[in-house]
């Protein structure tokens, strides 16, 4: 569970768990034998094997002669290793002569709504400020859950829970104030409250929208996050 540090209505602050959820599941996947599916991550290929190796050292280029070698043997498999589980596996990054790099530059491309490509830039790496010196604000901006679901997409929630008995009476009345109010409420980061919600060095950053719900002593505290708006493309008149 991560931690996040969070002000209430009246700016008092406290540090508490974020925990995701996993919903049950209905349906349970068994295998021939009776035993539990899992999945397993299978080697398909290797860069040895790849189209342009192949091109290269088995048809000096020519498409033509490569089809036919393929249709006469499987030079495209390697029995040995194709097939293997893989345990551990990491991403890494390779250039155009499939040679591992280590300095790369991640760029994010921006698209209007009409999905039509806007600009590109480098990508941000924003520092996690969810855990920080600076809590994070209750903004006092509301927002009608009805017209939240319309507007807004979320992608993931985290379940704020309580660590003792004084952080649970901190967030019982966060999440009584909220169902009394049947509304969302906006977080933000930084001094401000005005920046997104990160929860790693150069994750993705997020809105985040507090939802309480109460039955008797027991409450649940909902952070939804989003990371798009649903906006209508503007009509074009003719």
């Amino acid at each position: 569970m991560a931690n996040i540090n969070l002000t209430d209505p009246r700016k008092r602050d406290a540090v508490v768990k974020a925990e995701s959820i996993s919903p049950r599941d209905r349906v349970r996947y068994i295998g021939p034998k009776g035993g539990a599916s899992y999945t397993r991550k299978i080697l398909k290929s290797t860069i040895n094997h790849d189209f342009d190796t192949l091109l290269e050292e088995e048809a000096k280029g020519d498409p033509e002669v490569l089809a036919k070698r393929l249709i006469e043997s499987d030079i495209e498999v390697d029995t040995e290793i194709f097939g293997r589980f893989l345990y551990n596996a990491s991403r890494v990054y390779i250039n155009e002569d499939e040679e591992v790099t280590y300095h790369i530059q991640q760029n994010e491309v921006i698209f209007t709504p009409e999905g039509k490509f806007k600009e590109r830039k480098q990508r941000e790496r924003a520092e996690a400020n969810v855990d920080s010196d600076i809590p994070l604000s209750w903004t006092g901006k509301k927002v009608d859950k009805d017209e939240a679901i319309r507007r807004y997409v979320f992608s993931s929630k985290l379940q704020i829970v309580h660590i003792n008995g004084l952080t649970y009476d901190f967030l019982y009345g966060m999440a009584k104030e909220l169902s009394e109010l049947n509304s969302l409420m906006l977080l933000g980061g930084g001094k401000g409250g005005k920046e997104p919600l990160v929860f790693r060095r150069g994750s993705t950053p997020y809105r985040g929208f507090l939802e309480g719900r109460i039955k008797d002593d027991s409450y649940i505290l909902l952070l939804h996050l989003s990371n798009a708006e649903l906006k209508s493309p503007e009509v074009v008149k003719k």
